[in-house]
């Protein structure tokens, strides 16, 4: 080699170690990690603000699930497993407070560091942590964890995999996670996967593990007894080795959990008023207004607790498959949402007191604002402006009819986007041109009473338009795979969205996996104008910014006419046994995953 070419190659190498050394300087350890900002509580923090540090531990508490399992496993695809495993007995190396938008402390993990940019991260393993077997908890574990569920995993986990470059381990006890992509959240979503023992599945299928083999976690709780669609009981372990963690006092306090397994909710109901479960959700205002005066509530041994939250509505409604004629037509899409009656039905269900879901971020300051886009939002649709739906720009709002049963006005304007798309009425039957006779199936679970009352009133009102509707009720092994395979016309559609969505929205209406089988994506969406707005949120520098992109991929999403929305659950009810108590100091997300049960203590009286 030339002198002046193994010069040069060593200035270079020096100065890459120096770029790298002053990089990794410059990443301060800490005991937490915000989205935007610096996490709320400090280093010393006792506990989570939301929770009692000094609740007692002990008491049983019975829930109940409608449907069944066929699975322990809620990592895998494939199967049904009780949804509450997967929070309940796992855990990842940090934890989310639900106090703030995005913020997560130390779990697994005692102390995080990011690059500035958020380029990679690497988090340092608490030498304690232990799996519920007593063995320690590796930075090998880790790694397994991460490539196992990024490949064969659900598919709510593999999305981040193509977006590693590189994780590795780069000290006793420290993993680190280098990213390909301009992402911020990343770093978070890294902290967030939960971490499996790798020894445990040495030699087996982990896609296949069904009931034979539940996965070994690091949380409070495992797995006790079960019969498969009846039951399934969880104790807390006496060992368990984050007991004593800030973030852990207060919470985790009943001894045992168990879950029975209803065929739909009117038995569940039943059961929960003779005393077989000790705690119920209410989703229905004017049942809940109704129908618990029963006697073990006037004696006050049953407790009606309404909890306030500040969490976006989310989305809940009936979805169309837009893969599928004639939901592929935006002017069908919103002759449907013409021809949903939801103040008359509103006032049928739920006696009108629940208001209605306006956009995917309603109730939230992430909502699409009312009327022509600003300044800001316009600049980052105008790229998209060609594939924009109606009132994207200019500004829209769902369809609001006269409140009585006819809602002439609207079935009136429903027939003349139908008409314009092709259809028309032909002995009293919608046709297209070709002849095709305009109907469509209504896929529901079994037990799903609520909601197959509302198809009926909804079917009263699309008979007067010429199409026939039918109802396929399934249970839930056949609905999943349905699902799974979108094999369906319309269905019922729940997405809870948070204060701080990130990547989880790619898996919800991203094109890339639109037509994966069991893809999130239920309704098909292949809009370069939402994937474009949900890049720009993930790559935002500032909470202004960051806002700015939600409200555009709102507008995208609402004027995409998808969904039919129903009421929001604008405040949670929740009825139980007078044992079961709760922090008077509440969480900005309410009564969301992680407020009942875990901060909820038993006090016998």
């Amino acid at each position: 080699m030339r002198p002046e070419f193994f010069q040069r190659a060593c200035a270079l190498i020096i100065g890459f170690a120096t770029f790298a050394a002053t990089n990794a300087a410059s990443a301060e350890s800490s005991h937490g990690i915000a989205m935007y900002g610096t996490p709320a509580l400090p280093p010393d923090f006792v506990s989570l603000p939301y929770a009692n540090p000094d609740a007692p531990k002990g008491g049983r508490v019975v829930f109940g699930n409608t449907g069944g399992f066929d699975s322990l496993n809620p990592f895998v695809q494939k199967g049904t497993a009780p949804w509450q495993l997967g929070f309940w007995g796992y855990e990842s190396l940090m934890g989310r407070s639900w106090d703030e938008p995005f913020t997560l402390y130390g779990v697994l993990a005692e102390s995080v560091r990011t690059a500035p940019d958020r380029s990679w991260v690497e988090f340092d393993l608490r030498a304690e942590a232990r799996f519920s077997d007593g063995s320690p908890v590796t930075v090998e574990d880790v790694i397994w964890s991460y490539q196992t569920l990024g490949s064969q995993g659900h598919l709510r986990y593999r999305g981040m995999a193509s977006q590693i470059s590189d994780i590795r381990q780069t000290g006793p006890r420290t993993v680190r996670l280098e990213f390909n992509t301009d992402n911020r959240e990343l770093a978070l979503i890294a902290g967030m996967r939960p971490v499996l023992k790798k020894a445990q599945w040495q030699g087996k299928d982990f896609t296949a593990s069904g009931l034979d083999e539940i996965p070994i976690g690091t949380g409070a709780y495992v797995v006790s007894d079960f019969e498969a669609s009846r039951h399934v009981t969880l104790r807390r372990n006496p060992d368990y080795w984050g007991k004593d963690l800030p973030f852990r006092r207060g919470t985790q306090n009943f001894d045992e959990m168990r879950i029975e397994f209803y065929g739909d909710q009117t038995v569940l109901f039943e059961a929960f008023k003779a005393g077989e479960l000790n705690v119920i959700r209410e989703f229905n205002a004017e049942k809940w207004d109704r129908q618990y005066g029963f006697p073990a509530v006037l004696r006050g041994d049953i407790v009606k607790t309404e909890i306030p939250h500040r969490r976006p509505s989310g989305m809940t409604g009936f979805v169309m498959n837009t893969r599928r004629t004639p939901f592929d037509d935006w002017r069908v899409r919103e002759a449907m949402l013409l021809a949903f009656n939801f103040e008359f039905i509103n006032d049928t269900i739920t006696g009108g007191v629940q208001p209605r879901i306006t956009s995917y971020f309603s109730n939230s300051d992430l909502a699409m604002r009312s009327g022509p886009v600003d300044d800001k939002v316009r600049k980052l649709l105008t790229p998209y402006s060609d594939s924009l739906l109606p009132g994207a720009l200019d500004g829209y709002s769902l369809p609001v009819s006269d409140g009585t049963a006819r809602n002439r006005g609207n079935l009136r304007q429903a027939m003349g986007l139908l008409n314009q798309a092709g259809w028309r009425v032909s002995d009293g039957v919608l046709r297209n041109e070709q002849g095709r006779i305009f109907a469509f199936d209504v896929l529901l679970r079994q037990g799903d009473t609520g909601n197959q009352t509302v198809i009926e009133l909804y079917a009263r009102a699309l008979e007067r338009l010429g199409i026939a509707v039918s109802v396929s009720t399934v249970d839930d092994a056949q609905y999943t795979a349905r699902i799974s395979a979108q094999d369906f016309d319309m269905t019922t559609f729940r997405r809870d969205l948070s204060l701080s969505p990130g990547n989880e929205q790619h898996l919800y209406w991203g094109s890339s996996r639109a037509d994966t089988p069991g893809t999130r994506n239920l309704m098909g969406v292949a809009s370069p104008a939402v994937d474009g707005m949900i890049d720009a949120m993930l790559q935002a520098g500032t909470r202004e910014d960051f806002a700015t992109a939600v409200r555009a991929l709102d507008r995208v999403l609402t004027t995409g006419r998808y969904v039919i929305p129903i009421w929001q659950f604008d405040v949670g009810r929740i009825a139980h046994i007078r044992e079961l108590r709760y922090p008077a100091r509440l969480p900005i997300y309410g009564d969301g995953i992680g407020f009942l049960p875990d901060v909820w203590w038993y006090q016998a009286e």
